[in-house]
């Protein structure tokens, strides 16, 4: 059950003026992100090379996530197995059901693309959040090991405990 009034929640495509409502939520709880990511995504949803979901609560932006119907990365790169990306929900908006409502719907559309889903989470407590509701929802590892800088990580090698260091998750959709 959602803490969130859902009368005032929608999901939907993101629009460009999202770009800076992002931006200034991510400033406002001391994180940044380059402009440049988030026009990336804007310009790969208008030429259909992803999707982006972006929750709305009460005319704010909550939380996105970016869909790619077949990545070019990752352990099933260019398998048509869609993988969803950088799922934010804001810390003034977390705990309150909103990251269900967003995964319901990414979920949704990329079950008419593929029979499975997947991601990849960061493996500090700083995703614990994510790891969480991941498991929660059925998300198990893939059996690739853990990738760091965009390859999987040799057994006994050295690697840096940061944003680079994730374990892809897969989830059967059907």
């Amino acid at each position: 059950m959602s803490n969130c009034n859902e009368n005032l929640l929608t999901i939907r495509a993101m629009n460009e003026a999202d770009i800076d409502v992002l931006l200034s939520n991510f400033a406002e709880q001391g994180w940044s992100k380059p402009r440049e990511v988030l026009t990336k995504y804007f310009d790969g949803q208008r030429n259909n090379a992803l999707f982006t979901f972006v929750a709305e609560l009460g005319g704010d932006v909550a939380g996105y996530v970016v869909l790619y119907p077949d990545a070019d990365f990752g352990p099933f790169a260019a398998q048509k197995i869609p993988l969803l990306s950088d799922f934010i929900v804001f810390k003034k908006y977390q705990r309150n059901g909103i990251g269900s409502k967003i995964l319901d719907a990414v979920e949704a559309r990329a079950a008419q693309l593929s029979a499975r889903v997947h991601l990849g989470v960061g493996l500090h407590s700083g995703y614990g959040a994510a790891q969480r509701i991941y498991a929660k929802r059925g998300y198990v590892p893939n059996g690739s090991g853990v990738w760091f800088n965009n390859a999987p990580l040799e057994q006994y090698a050295d690697c840096k405990n940061d944003d680079e260091l994730v374990l892809y998750l897969v989830k059967d959709l059907s």
